[in-house]
């Protein structure tokens, strides 16, 4: 890649930058070890100041563990970190925060019922006689943060935390890090753009870029490529647990990319035979709800349909009433010709659809509760007998398709929160896989998770498709609609706005109908 294709990096001679960057923070010899599993294993990697360095690897590569590690929430088992030349042990969050570390998580922690102000500067409210909070000082900080940070047009700081879009709780998690008595030495970003729009992330990479300007040191964890080579600087690349090696971000391509994250070639992840049937499963016509309007769409055996749209467009509320849990206003759902009442969830998974839904952590597990717990989750009026839960079988059930689907934990008793990104998603597949659906419902199903458990998840699909199942697969990245579906429904402001077949479906006709300022409910099947 060449200097005028990379905007976001300063030009460079060819032998690299023209000056050494002072290393406020680095890791040497970082090892971390859970009982018998080692999940680092003597990582030595420096963050120059003044740099974005993008941190890539599969999901359980080590790049978790290694943030964890920066922000004090685990400790080395070997080697140290060193901050400014000398080592430090960072004991705690509180600790880290106050050297200047700053990490941005990919699951935003929002409280509730508290406005957005009350997030952001949540333990170091302004407050009047040190008791009373002084809401005219937090209005007025607040305010002046939005305007700094560029995020006054998108963000309402009166709003509640329980009102936020997936993107606006992103803001609050960013305006968090950037705000604060302690000035930042290095901030790390760990999937910031999993939930937000096309403007917001120029927004956010405009800041970015900025904050590196200002000499701070930049850690961009993403699995997006196209992300990786508009911001970074550098690259370094996790494999199970040990760091393949950094090189300059323009020197390499997306191909080598991924070699070295999984250690083989990708090409063909999209590549799946048509195996779509006549038999018709899932039909939907004029369904109306609050948030969507008069959506028509059908669904055969072995057939994936893709769903696309803009942030807003109502993908993922259609999705939950096609699933029972938000209720329909007007027009029919049927399935395998027996139509579905609304408000059921229930009667749905019996009836045979399942949802897999965008919000994994929050929507569909139990973090605390064991692969086995959470697999089986929707299997237990099958495994019953006489009212008591035969556990030789729930156990030989769970077992078979967290193997099934290579989920990859020490045993199916291991908590979910433990998992990676990619595993997590793996376990809710697992569920509805031993449910055997007739229709699965996948809302953004490798949102925020690596390459290499991508296309583990893009087999499943195929396999599923293969094996009868209808899918209706919604998803932010084009790329992978394209290669998944058979067709593409578009939709925005809650209604469709037209399909598109394999043959015709390209980038830049799903934005143009994602993008159409004449809404006229065309019905499945209209032209672009």
């Amino acid at each position: 890649m060449t200097p005028a294709q990379h905007p976001a990096a300063a030009p460079e001679p060819p032998g690299g930058p023209a000056a050494p960057h002072p290393t406020p923070v680095a890791v040497s010899g970082l090892t971390k070890r859970f009982g018998t599993v080692q999940a680092l294993g003597g990582v030595t990697l420096d963050f120059p100041a003044g740099q974005i360095t993008a941190l890539m690897g599969e999901n359980g590569a080590g790049k978790s563990t290694l943030l964890k590690i920066l922000t004090g929430d685990h400790q080395p088992t070997e080697g140290s970190v060193v901050m400014n030349g000398e080592h430090i042990a960072l004991d705690s969050p509180a600790r880290a925060r106050a050297a200047g570390i700053r990490i941005i998580p990919q699951e935003p922690e929002i409280i509730p019922h508290i406005s957005v102000a009350e997030n952001v500067y949540a333990g170091a409210l302004p407050r009047k006689r040190g008791r009373v909070l002084d809401r005219a000082e937090l209005n007025r900080r607040i305010r002046a943060d939005l305007d700094r940070l560029g995020f006054a047009h998108v963000l309402d700081p009166a709003l509640l935390g329980s009102q936020l879009t997936p993107a606006q709780r992103q803001l609050v998690e960013i305006m968090r890090a950037l705000t604060g008595a302690t000035t930042a030495q290095l901030i790390a970003f760990d999937e910031p753009t999993s939930s937000l729009s096309e403007h917001e992330v120029d927004a956010l990479f405009t800041l970015i870029r900025r904050l590196r300007d200002e000499g701070i040191a930049i850690v961009y964890v993403s699995h997006r490529m196209q992300e990786i080579f508009q911001l970074a600087d550098r690259i370094a690349v996790l494999r199970d647990g040990s760091l393949v090696g950094v090189q300059d971000a323009r020197a390499t391509n997306e191909g080598e990319l991924v070699r070295q994250m999984v250690g083989r070639d990708l090409s063909a992840a999209f590549v799946r035979p048509h195996v779509a049937t006549d038999r018709l499963v899932l039909d939907v016509q004029h369904l109306t709800t609050d948030d969507v309007t008069d959506i028509s769409l059908q669904v055969h055996a072995g057939e994936v349909v893709g769903l696309a749209g803009l942030i807003g467009a109502g993908r993922s509320e259609l999705a939950l009433a096609l699933a029972g849990d938000l209720p329909v206003r007007e027009g029919t759902v049927t399935l395998d010709g027996t139509p579905l009442r609304s408000g059921r969830p229930g009667e749905v998974i019996s009836a045979g659809l399942g949802l897999a839904p965008e919000e994994r952590k929050a929507q569909a597990l139990f973090l605390q509760q064991s692969i086995k717990d959470n697999t089986s989750l929707v299997m237990l009026d099958r495994l019953r007998r006489f009212r008591f839960v035969r556990r030789t079988a729930e156990r030989r059930l769970a077992q078979e398709y967290t193997d099934r689907l290579r989920v990859r934990a020490p045993s199916i008793d291991h908590e979910v929160r433990k998992l990676s990104g990619g595993n997590q998603q793996k376990v809710v597949l697992a569920r509805w896989l031993a449910r055997k659906p007739k229709v699965l419902v996948l809302d953004e199903p490798t949102r925020g998770i690596d390459v290499g458990a991508k296309a583990e998840i893009y087999q499943i699909i195929a396999d599923l498709a293969a094996e009868g199942v209808a899918l209706l697969v919604i998803s932010s990245e084009l790329p992978e609609l394209l290669g998944l579906a058979d067709r593409v429904i578009v939709m925005q402001n809650g209604r469709i706005t037209g399909e598109l077949d394999r043959g015709e479906a390209t980038e830049e006709s799903i934005l143009q109908l994602a993008m159409a300022d004449d809404i006229v409910g065309t019905a499945p099947g209209a032209s672009s």
